[in-house]
């Protein structure tokens, strides 16, 4: 479970988070919505641990994240936490079984264990026979879709994710809002969405919704 205890963070004179405080439950989808400048991704990027708050705690089982020092806390985000961009971010040089197992490699697991783990993912993924293939080469969706075994490969706890289906056509949105709820029910993944898609919000497990730097209400879906 995530807790997240009076969360503010300001950028110079703005404002961005006013005092947040939200649960995040293992095994759901919970996605985060709101107008733009309501400071979803902000919050996202301090759960994530990718940036510290001014003030408050974000506690992973009980656990102050926030309080390691900086080389712990990337070991930390590594290894228990996975993200997704609204653009897939792949590194062009190199071929998408290789993106994927890039972030095990940085674990310190050994090359052959990485892409063989990397394999396995591309082919729940569907995307077996592209795993030579450069981003390049790929459509979109299929990039999506490596981005979110890249996501995978450390086996974290949480899924991170960032408008992921923003860039996307309708079916591979689609496809990708789908895989997300297996992965939640094969593997019990935990999810934290920002997303503006609607339908995505409205089958989440939570929705939390944001507006000015506050969260204004939180809905548990399963039992509405």
């Amino acid at each position: 479970m995530i807790e997240v205890n009076n969360i503010t963070k300001s950028f110079g004179s703005l404002e961005v988070l006013k005092g947040i405080d939200i649960t995040v439950a293992d095994g759901r989808v919970t996605s985060v919505v709101g107008p733009s400048g309501a400071g979803k991704t902000t919050l996202l990027q301090i759960i994530g641990t990718l940036m510290r708050p001014d003030a408050g705690k974000v506690l992973y089982d009980g656990t102050d994240v926030l309080s390691m020092n900086d080389r712990t806390l990337s070991a930390f985000r590594n290894t228990h936490i996975g993200f997704v961009f609204q653009s897939h971010r792949l590194l062009p040089e190199f071929s998408l079984v290789e993106n994927v197992a890039m972030p095990a490699l940085i674990a310190g697991c050994q090359h052959a264990e990485a892409m063989a783990e990397a394999e396995r993912l591309l082919g729940y993924m569907g995307l077996t026979g592209r795993a030579s293939h450069r981003p390049s080469e790929l459509s979109g969706g299929e990039c999506q879709r490596g981005a979110v075994a890249r996501a995978l490969i450390n086996k974290p706890r949480v899924i991170l994710a960032d408008e992921p289906s923003g860039s996307l056509d309708t079916h591979n949105r689609s496809e990708l809002h789908s895989l997300f709820f297996r992965l939640r029910d094969e593997m019990g993944m935990t999810f934290v969405i920002v997303t503006h898609d609607e339908h995505l919000a409205a089958d989440s497990d939570t929705i939390i919704s944001m507006a000015d730097g506050r969260v204004v209400s939180a809905t548990d879906t399963r039992t509405t």
